[in-house]
This record gives structure tokens, sequence and C-alpha cells, in this order.
């Protein structure tokens, strides 16, 4: 009788986590060098938001460091301990925030990338100066003017962006979710000329389906989930990443 073979042992999760992300990092650098671009410039933020422990200590094994988060509460949960240990630790709420979230937000993330309206101003102004704290700051804009996304309209941008600046916030950049249905190199080229005339360096665009498109476009940070992380459960998984 002929022995069986042994069973191949699976892939590890640390060892899927590193493949997904070898191919990224690799189509970025190609993206940021057709562009004439220096990938160095360009810095990958993994999309956290829902995942569990096992696929968060993946990435940090990787050496990834810079994480986008959707909710306040489950940020809180997932880094607050994880923070002092990690003092290299870049933490961006990339979901909406509720002013009255301000305060936690303002305590925990480096970067808050959805500013969007003059309340929240308002509202970062105090938690900053009461804190003693200012992360640093993108303003969303609603590129394709969609009423089921947060964002400001582009004709509204500029006011906004100079209302922000009077308070003392620290504006460093713009932020965008493109509609699904549309071609998202429009959409990025406009995200780019609002952050042109207001004097803004950093764009945060482009997710999994269309990182490379943005950095053609001059995305200086894009947003990945999926594609690094592997799907999810739809039914807790929102769109934009």
């Amino acid at each position: 009788m002929v022995a069986s073979s042994p069973a191949s042992t699976p892939p590890s999760t640390d060892d899927t986590f590193a493949a997904r992300l070898a191919t990224i990092r690799a189509r970025m650098a190609a993206a940021a060098r057709a562009a004439g671009r220096d990938p160095a410039a360009i810095t990958l933020t993994a999309v956290s938001k829902t995942q569990p422990d096992e696929a968060i200590k993946a990435a940090l094994a990787s050496g990834l460091r810079v994480f986008g988060e959707n909710r306040v509460q489950e940020a809180q949960g997932r880094w607050t301990d994880r923070r002092t240990a990690l003092p290299d630790l870049e933490l961006r709420l990339i979901g909406p925030l509720q002013s009255n979230k301000a305060e936690d937000a303002v305590a925990l993330f480096d970067v808050i990338e959805t500013l969007d309206r003059p309340k929240l101003i308002g509202a970062l102004a105090s938690a900053s100066q009461k804190i003693g704290r200012s992360p640093r700051l993108l303003v969303q804009i609603n590129t394709g003017e969609e009423d089921q996304k947060t964002g400001v309209a582009p004709r509204d941008a500029d006011a906004l962006i100079a209302a922000a600046r009077a308070q003392g916030l620290i504006v460093e950049g713009l932020m965008a979710i493109p509609p699904a249905d549309e071609e998202p190199i429009l959409h990025f080229a406009l995200l780019a000329r609002i952050a042109g005339r207001n004097g803004l360096g950093v764009l945060s665009m482009g997710m999994s389906a269309d990182y490379e498109a943005a950095i053609r476009l001059g995305a200086t940070h894009v947003r990945v989930g999926s594609a690094l992380f592997g799907e999810r459960n739809p039914a807790f998984a929102p769109s934009g990443c």
C-alpha cells in the first residue's frame, strides 16, 4: 500500500497578509514610477475598521504603522493600550465624526480626515484647546455631491478650509471617496485642484479598487482595506476601503 503524503500546511495569517502587502506595495511603487513620483512619498493607510484582532496582529508584524478607523469607540478598544507599546503608530479617523465625539477623537487620533462642516470646526477647536492636543486635519470633499455621503460640496470647500484655519486648526490636506459608479480619475483631479489652490499638500484618495489611479493623480495617502485584509462580511463592512 502506498503511504499517503502528509497534508500541506495552510499558510498562516501572517504569511497571507505579507503576500497581499507585498503585492500592494509593488503596485503602488509601479504606479508612482509611471507618474514620475517617488514611491516613498506615498503612505499606505491600512483600513483596520471591523477587522479581528489576529488581522491587526498580522498587520503590525508586517511593519505597518498607519491605520484608518471608522468609529471612535471601536478604535478606542483596539488601539488605546497598543499606543503605549507602539510610539510610531499613526491613527487616522476616516469615518464620519459626530460633534459630541470630538473630544474622544482629538485624544486618540493623530489625523482626522473627515472635517466636513462648520459645527465640527468649533467642536474640534474646543476639544483641542481643552486637551492640549491638536491632530492634523483633512477636509472631506463630497466630490460627487451625493446625498448619502458626508463631506463638504466642492463649491464650499475653500470657505470651510479658511474657517478651520481661522480657528487655529491644522488643516494639511483633503480626502474624498468618489461615487462608486463613476470614473474616479475625474474626482481625484478635482480634489487635487482644490488642494492646489488652497496650498494643501496632502491628498488622501484611492482605495482598494482604484489606488493606482489615485497615485497617478497625486495621492499622498491611499486607504486600502479589502485588498490588504481580504473581503469582510458585507453585513459588517461599510464600503469605501
